[in-house]
């Protein structure tokens, strides 16, 4: 029976692979790591232990997963990496274990990592995030489920990115994104709806007027902050809305980054 792992490959005996999981030339696992069925570990990647990798996972060439923190408050402590199913890592991702004991960094499932995207400590990727080449997250970011960046932007330490956002490339992302929105530009602004990746999305023409009306209120009307989050409560009950409202509040408060503002 052919093997499935490559003789030039270096794995602790710690280490529990599937009997489906194949390894490339050169690669290397060290300590306690997982990894599920189905998963495909590239030509001179590294595992780093603790590190649990769910099924169906492509990690491409190069790739370093679960390396220390890039933190100087980081003491050793056990932490881990946990990454679900159906992910694809291209080559050279990096993608830290968290600080602190017992923290994780986490990525969920179906997310696209194209190369030389960095994700620093204890970042949460949810699922179907598009992430395009060399950009770097720094530590505490968290992106929500189907957010797009493109290439070539940094965001800032605790920043959040909302639901199906769009982020244009070569951003400086300092402040939180909220949900549906699209933002350009250095610095960097919100613009508009992220129309067409809303409709792509199958979001009905009704769901489409709320937010665009909820866009209005936020980004083209003479009126505070307090005072849009409370006409939005009168445009509806979509979970979509809710969505928005909800995260519109909690970047406001304390330990988070604020909102990236409208254009000036």
């Amino acid at each position: 029976m052919k093997t499935l792992i490559h003789p030039t490959a270096v794995i602790n005996p710690k280490a529990q692979l599937h009997p489906t999981v194949k390894v490339g030339a050169y690669a290397t696992i060290e300590g306690d790591v997982k990894v599920g069925p189905e998963t495909i570990i590239g030509s001179h990647a590294v595992l780093e232990g603790p590190l649990e990798i769910g099924a169906r996972n492509q990690i491409f060439a190069g790739a370093v997963i679960g390396s220390e923190p890039q933190d100087l408050k980081f003491a050793g402590e056990l932490s881990t990496v946990k990454i679900g199913d159906d992910n694809s890592i291209r080559e050279y991702v990096t993608i830290n274990r968290a600080t602190g004991a017992g923290e994780e960094t986490r990525i969920g499932n179906g997310n696209l990592l194209m190369a030389y995207v960095h994700i620093g400590h204890n970042c949460v990727l949810e699922d179907s995030v598009v992430i395009a080449n060399s950009v770097a997250l720094a530590g505490h970011v968290y992106i929500e489920s189907r957010a797009r960046l493109s290439g070539v932007l940094g965001v800032h330490q605790f920043v959040h990115i909302g639901a199906r956002a769009m982020v244009g490339g070569m951003a400086r992302i300092d402040r939180d994104v909220p949900p549906y929105m699209l933002v350009e530009g250095n610095p960097a602004r919100i613009r508009t709806l992220n129309l067409i990746g809303l409709k792509r999305a199958g979001f009905s023409s009704e769901e489409l007027q709320i937010l665009k009306k909820a866009f209005r209120i936020l980004y083209r009307s003479d009126i505070t902050f307090k005072e849009a989050i409370e006409k939005l409560e009168f445009l509806g009950d979509t979970e979509h809305l809710k969505h928005l409202r909800r995260f519109l509040l909690l970047s406001q408060m304390p330990g988070r980054r604020g909102l990236i503002p409208g254009r000036e």
